[in-house]
């Protein structure tokens, strides 16, 4: 991780903390968004350069069928979200991955859309997975209306009126995605193909603007429809109701592999964040701007806390933790010393100290949120070429490999996985949908198509081998003797310069809650309001209170 000067790296160092604190599956699956995830570094970039947003094409019918084009501009680059409005029957509106048919379609479409690719992508965006898409597409998506809210506000538009506040704030989105796919997927165009691109350098950029673009259109539709419904009586979306809409989303047990299977990435995400908390903590002294801007931070986050629902057990119990720190807090900052030496650090020590994982991963969040000329520029480094860490160094010897093992992996090698509860489940990959599942080992079959994503369980098999192998041999003749062992060969030798690369827990085990898994990389998305509906997928709400297209560059903070 690049820093803006050594003198700041050596200051900040001290003040990180330890992958052996950060990386559990308790803390991560209690993440924030912060200044730094990834829809904020999306806006953050089109409210300060020179993209230009409109929507070329609106070709829809008063029942709200028919598709638009949503276009972002610069003088280098053009993106374009082509979006199919569909007649949807309610029996076959589905949250489900294995849904066939959708209330809108969605791609993200790389430079201005001719009338034949429109044309093209008709017959084939609106049956996604059915479909083929090409190279020229970054993204697939697809949504459904939230029925309840989407009827509510048609109604109350083509009346005259504007919807219910109670209304909007219970539900919080007009849609809620399904599925938002890219990187090669179905067609679309690899990673590697735009990743050199500043725009899109940094993380799910095409996804994040996929979903922005969403949003706009679930209001524009809405609207739409409003007024075919009400003629001239009709009225718009108020501005405050608009900007408090987000995009809902259904997250499952799809995604939560993914931080497992890119280590490098992963590292760099939890770097950025950890040093970003770092340079906060460094600080000898406070501005008063800066304790403004945290308490403003604050207010946004209790009342974010407050309107914050769910009948999840795990759930219900972080969120009554959280309320609690959260007034705890404010409590403390009324008579906060910010005249004392170090007083962000001193913040940082008493919530360490006092406030659940909960609040504690809250307070992270509040307290980079009034320093973003300090810490932003982390964003810059958080994706990953992960191929250069790929090839496995033959050369190493097997001593230094068994020494980075236990000492790294120590966490692994307390695990008895003789134990029924330590290997209680398997992840595997499902014949149906190509999406990675979560067996239960002792009453389901399926094993035999186990995934390698036990980190835990292949170091402590790895170590059993390494243990009284010639230290002086290389890592060649390891592998030569054992290939089996390829894969933990090359985590071990990734986890030597990229300490965060692990979640340091069992993923097998019998009380592993996938949900922190979710948690962890959709609070990096920037997600919000996390409603878990079990303990293996998630409702989630993205770019609530984020400006629209035509008011992104009106200055407000993002």
């Amino acid at each position: 991780m690049s820093v803006k000067t050594s003198s700041l790296a050596h200051e900040t160092a001290r003040y990180m903390r330890p992958a052996t604190e950060v990386m559990h599956l308790a803390r991560m699956g209690s993440s924030h968004p912060t200044r730094l995830s990834f829809l904020r570094v999306l806006l953050r970039r089109l409210a300060s350069s020179d993209w230009q947003i409109d929507r070329p094409v609106w070709n829809v019918d008063a029942t709200g069928v028919g598709h638009g084009v949503y276009r972002v501009k610069s003088a280098e680059r053009t993106y374009s979200l082509v979006a199919f409005a569909h007649d949807l029957p309610p029996e076959m509106r589905s949250d489900r991955v294995i849904a066939t048919a959708w209330d809108a379609t969605f791609t993200l479409f790389d430079g201005d859309p001719t009338d034949g690719d429109i044309a093209r992508l008709a017959d084939n965006v609106p049956v996604q997975e059915a479909g083929r898409i090409s190279p020229s597409e970054l993204t697939l998506a697809r949504a459904n209306r939230s029925v309840r809210l989407f009827e509510h506000v048609v109604t109350a538009l083509s009346q005259g009126r504007q919807p219910d506040v109670a209304e909007i704030a219970a539900v919080g989105y007009l849609m809620r995605t399904t599925a938002v796919y890219g990187s090669g997927k179905f067609g679309a165009s690899d990673r590697a193909d735009i990743a050199e691109r500043p725009e899109l350098a940094a993380p799910f950029q095409v996804e994040m603007l996929t979903v922005w673009l969403i949003r706009a259109f679930t209001v524009d539709i809405v609207e739409h429809i409003a007024a075919a419904k009400g003629g001239d009586t009709a009225v718009r979306l108020g501005p405050a109701l608009r900007r408090s809409l987000g995009v809902g989303n259904s997250t499952g047990l799809g995604m939560a592999p993914f931080i497992v299977r890119h280590p490098v990435l992963l590292n760099n995400w939890m770097m950025a964040r950890e040093e970003a908390l770092a340079r906060v903590r460094a600080q000898p002294t406070t501005q008063p701007l800066a304790i403004s801007d945290l308490n403003a931070a604050l207010a946004a986050a209790v009342t974010n806390a407050e309107g914050w629902h769910s009948e999840h057990p795990v759930q219900v119990r972080k969120l009554h933790d959280l309320r609690r720190d959260l007034a705890l807090l404010s409590a403390t900052l009324n008579t906060w010393d910010w005249n004392a030496a170090h007083p962000w650090d001193a913040l940082w020590m008493w919530g360490a100290q006092t406030l659940t994982l909960e609040g504690q991963e809250a307070l992270l969040s509040l307290m980079l949120e009034p320093h973003g000329a300090l810490v932003d520029d982390l964003a810059d480094h958080m994706g990953a070429d992960e191929a250069a860490s790929f090839r496995i160094n033959g050369a190493m010897p097997v001593a230094e490999l068994r020494r980075i093992l236990e000492t790294d992996y120590a966490w692994a090698l307390a695990i008895d996985f003789t134990t029924p509860e330590n290997v209680a489940r398997f992840w595997y990959v499902s014949e149906e949908k190509l999406e990675p599942r979560l067996g239960e080992r002792a009453t389901e079959d399926g094993a035999t198509l186990e995934q390698p994503l036990c980190i835990a369980r292949l170091m402590s098999e790895l170590h059993a081998t390494v243990r009284n192998f010639n230290g002086t041999q290389s890592v060649a003749a390891l592998m030569l003797a054992h290939p089996e062992h390829r894969f933990a060969v090359r985590r071990v030798q990734i986890t030597k310069h990229h300490p965060y690369a692990e979640v340091q827990d069992n993923l097998i085990a019998a009380d592993m809650l996938p949900i922190d898994l979710l948690r962890c990389k959709l609070a990096f998305f920037g997600a919000s309001q996390f409603d878990p509906r079990s303990d293996r997928w998630v409702r989630i709400s993205l770019f609530a209170g984020a400006p629209f297209p035509d008011d992104i560059k009106a200055g407000g903070a993002v």
